[in-house]
């Protein structure tokens, strides 16, 4: 069971995002990030895309943690975001993306930020935790799953 919370919160949540593509889904992370952060979108979205560069982040399974260093930010901070509509986001697997979890880190976070990027990697490899993403109903239910408290919300 995953623990999420100290990355994530229920604010840091939408269950039905819709984008035409990777990068109207970039651009929709950086300004959802920016009102959670306060950080500049045009600096997220610049991080994002520098990142994305190197390879893509999305690592099979119709998922991708898109992620970046955010000068200026004080914590690693965490945006989950389940997409109305897979789109095409050049995958590993060639697989279209529906569930995405997008981390920024501080520039100096270093080893916490491989740390939170494992965590959140070896969570969303969870073919069993994806199914219960996709299929929650609320952004509580995805929080509570992120958190690994789905037992208070088991039906």
């Amino acid at each position: 069971m995953s623990d999420l919370s100290d990355l994530i919160s229920v604010e840091a949540i939408d269950a039905g995002l819709t984008v035409a593509n990777k990068k109207a889904l970039f651009q929709q992370l950086a300004s959802a990030a920016s009102r959670l952060t306060a950080m500049p979108s045009k600096q997220i979205l610049a991080s994002l895309n520098e990142r994305e560069r190197l390879s893509s982040t999305g690592f099979g399974g119709g998922v991708a943690i898109p992620h970046g260093k955010i000068e200026g930010l004080s914590e690693i901070r965490g945006y989950f975001a389940r997409l109305h509509a897979p789109i095409d986001y050049q995958a590993v697997d060639d697989l279209p993306v529906d569930i995405v979890f997008l981390l920024l880190s501080p520039p100096d976070a270093g080893a916490d930020h491989l740390k939170a990027l494992a965590r959140v990697s070896r969570t969303l490899r969870d073919s069993a935790m994806v199914a219960k993403l996709r299929g929650a109903r609320s952004r509580d239910a995805i929080f509570a799953l992120l958190a690994g408290v789905e037992s208070l919300y088991a039906a």
